[in-house]
């Protein structure tokens, strides 16, 4: 009798991991679907999500309980794929050139993602946006401080705001694109002349 409680205990326990393991597949594909289908239609609706899946309705449902909440999870993996990415770019050295490998890295994989992006736009708060992003922006603060203290950058501006512009540059070529009036190829120069202008060290009056 023990042995057959024991040998169910097991069962139950097996069935329960099985269980587990499906559903952390299905979360995994709704995730990567999505990526995939919103970095080519930043409108595709949840019914396309489940069909780019290969899970019903109901399923999706019980993951992720609305479209935002769904695009709030594929943004947060999206950035820590990104921040992976970005601890490889060397920024050693001349923080203006550093800058500019690190303004070339990041616009690759805004450029990826720039219509996931969009989707992002259209249903999460800036706010929530911009939070997604801290991991990468550590590093941009990083350098910024480091080429303020070698007095490459300016330093009569604080470095948080030194930050913002960094983001909104990037994220402002992303949407002039998306609005016609940008190139992909042009952005990289674009962006990286305008940060180093705006970091440019104040020259006194005469």
């Amino acid at each position: 009798m023990a042995g057959t409680k024991a040998a169910d205990g097991k069962d139950q326990a097996g069935g329960s991991r099985g269980r587990r393991a499906d559903a952390q597949r299905n979360v995994n594909a709704i995730l990567e679907a999505t990526q995939e289908l919103l970095s080519t239609d930043p409108t595709a609706s949840m019914q396309e999500v489940a069909r780019a899946a290969g899970v019903g309705r109901v399923t999706l449902y019980s993951h992720f309980g609305s479209r935002t909440e769904l695009l709030d999870a594929v943004f947060t993996r999206v950035m820590a794929e990104a921040d992976r990415a970005l601890a490889d770019v060397d920024l050693s050295g001349d923080e203006r050139q550093a800058l500019a490998r690190l303004v070339r890295s990041s616009w690759r994989l805004v450029q990826q993602s720039r219509l996931l992006l969009f989707a992002a736009q259209l249903e999460l708060p800036q706010g929530q946006i911009r939070e997604h992003h801290d991991g990468a922006l550590e590093r941009v603060e990083s350098l910024i401080r480091r080429g303020r203290r070698n007095r490459t950058f300016r330093t009569d501006l604080p470095a948080s705001w030194m930050v913002t512009v960094f983001y909104s540059v990037i994220h402002g070529a992303a949407d002039e694109i998306n609005a016609g009036r940008l190139t992909a190829e042009r952005a990289p120069n674009m962006i990286t002349a305008t940060l180093l202008s705006a970091f440019a060290p104040t020259v006194p009056a005469t």
